[in-house]
């Protein structure tokens, strides 16, 4: 039985996948590693069949059409065997102290029969170019090495919110919330660290640094350019989101899940007005107008919430570019702290 799968989607990561699959390997037959190559031009598909022919039994390759990074973790959430399913960037990588640490920790929660839903590690900003680093940890908010519910989890500020580098999701739980990413779009990581979220009733933190997030690259998605010149598909992302589940539904969870899950609402929303604002064009006036008229439209309630009792109430109304300055602003000290590039 493989306790974790881990799926990892490549496109043109010649240069990075070998690292990836190296730092995986720590965990031996206990995982499974599932590249899946998404159209690359490159030698990624090949690089990762070497690795399939050397450990036939661990990693696994998809070779598939270009999808796009959502596309890839779906097909690798459709392959993997394993109890749990952990997405890894291929040009991230993951700490083998820290995995062994999680590994054996699934195994002792596999004696007593107690499999949590969730487990959260923290996650490490890599800025490699200048060998600094910033951990996102978690600690503030979960009790350490404790099976926990939503209720015992403690509210976090308007700038912190999970992300996908720090989930290790059971898999029948991903299957049971029936995310499906869209294809050909940025930031869906913003969805897939949402909308499973209701389905998880158990959550068990563990104070390791495990992921090892590369940072700085001027083609990355975080790039503060390459956020702006996206903007339509965080709004995309935004519509999903809000899609996902009713206002009224979320106010129908137990407490700790619903202020979290409105909470992530309100940081992502936050993002996007960024995403959108930090430039002024007709086009994105208009897809700013037809983002709020599909929430609107939609969910009245989440509407009203969205718009007028959010972290984003301030700026709603604002001029467009005194909102962009100060969206922008806050974006800038962010990426310092983090040093996102």
């Amino acid at each position: 039985m493989k306790l974790l799968s881990f799926g990892i989607p490549s496109y043109n990561s010649e240069a990075y996948v070998a690292n990836c699959i190296e730092s995986l390997l720590v965990g031996g037959e206990d995982v499974e590693i599932i590249v899946v190559n998404d159209g690359s031009k490159d030698r990624t598909s090949e690089i990762a069949h070497e690795y399939a022919e050397k450990y036939p039994t661990i990693v696994k390759v998809i070779d598939k059409e270009n999808g796009g990074h959502g596309s890839g973790v779906n097909a690798g959430l459709k392959a993997a065997t394993g109890l749990y399913y952990k997405v890894v960037d291929s040009d991230d990588w993951a700490n083998a102290e820290a995995l062994t640490i999680l590994l054996n920790t699934i195994k002792k929660h596999v004696e007593e029969d107690d499999l949590p839903d969730l487990y959260i590690n923290n996650f490490v900003y890599e800025h490699v170019e200048d060998n600094t680093f910033f951990v996102r940890s978690y600690k503030k908010h979960y009790k350490e090495n404790q099976t926990i519910t939503w209720n015992e989890v403690k509210p976090m500020r308007w700038d912190a919110t999970l992300l996908m580098h720090a989930l290790v999701y059971k898999r029948e739980v991903l299957l049971q919330s029936g995310i499906e990413l869209p294809h050909h779009t940025f930031y869906v990581d913003n969805l897939f660290a949402y909308q499973p979220l209701a389905h998880v009733k158990t959550i068990h933190y563990i104070d390791i640094d495990l992921y090892r997030y590369f940072i700085g690259r001027a083609d990355q998605s975080v790039n503060i350019k390459n956020i702006v010149r996206r903007y339509d598909q965080q709004l995309r992302v935004m519509k999903l989101m809000v899609s996902a589940y009713k206002y009224e539904d979320i106010k129908k969870m137990n407490k700790g899940l619903r202020q979290y899950l409105l909470h992530c609402l309100n940081a992502i929303n936050l993002n996007g007005l960024f995403f959108t604002c930090a430039e002024d064009s007709p086009e994105r006036r208009a897809a700013l107008k037809d983002y709020w008229q599909f929430v609107k439209e939609h969910d009245k309630k989440m509407y009203n919430y969205l718009r007028f009792r959010s972290y984003s109430t301030l700026v709603n109304f604002l001029p467009w570019k005194l909102r962009g300055a100060i969206l922008t602003y806050g974006y800038k000290v962010l990426q310092k702290k983090v040093k996102l590039g």
